[in-house]
């Protein structure tokens, strides 16, 4: 006879995490941190597009994190509000530096088609690449929240601090400006 062991309660042991962590448990917090650790450097990176950049945004959004665990009311889930204090960091950082630069997106891309030529695969890549480096910051963002890191619709709204109609209206628009820059139709139909 076979026994299956029901999957642990993720959200009552993040529960337990939070209220440690709160209490000043250093190694709660680092747990924490650690299973949101790689989607929010995704997000990082492709939000400011370097790696330093990238690993200052992550410091001092950890730092503003373990600092403002006391006031965490637990309204939204710890990894949207994380998340949300990760968008806000990179946010300030691409405002102070007044520019966007292109946004590689390799690691969104882990299993190419393995049918296809690998020099059409790269120029794909590069591509889709450029195209979301030209989305706005705020579009980009929701972009990649909801299509790379498959994150819903309801923790992106908190995540990006916008209602779920500004979310929609961002989505699409995203689609049809990359679907103008990777079909070649870019200045088409504004």
């Amino acid at each position: 006879m076979i026994t299956i062991s029901p999957e642990p309660d993720i959200a009552a042991d993040e529960r337990e995490l939070v209220a440690r962590a709160t209490g000043g448990d250093v190694d709660a917090f680092y747990a924490l941190i650690d299973r949101h650790d790689r989607g929010l450097r995704g997000l990082a990176y492709r939000l400011l597009g370097d790696p330093d950049a990238m690993d200052d945004a992550l410091q001092e959004s950890y730092l503003k994190a373990f600092r403002a665990l006391p006031r965490f009311s637990g309204d939204s889930a710890f990894r949207s509000w994380l998340y949300r204090i990760v968008y806000n960091t990179c946010l300030d950082e691409l405002r102070r530096r007044r520019k966007v630069g292109v946004v590689p997106l390799e690691a969104a891309f882990n299993h190419p088609d393995g049918r296809r030529d690998p020099g059409e695969v790269a120029t794909d890549k590069l591509d889709l690449a450029a195209a979301v480096a030209a989305l706005s910051p705020d579009t980009r963002a929701a972009v990649l929240l909801v299509y790379v890191d498959g994150i819903d619709y309801h923790s992106a709204t908190e995540v990006l601090g916008v209602s779920r109609g500004t979310l929609a209206s961002r989505l699409h628009r995203g689609r049809a400006q990359l679907r103008r820059a990777l079909d070649g139709t870019e200045g088409e139909g504004r």
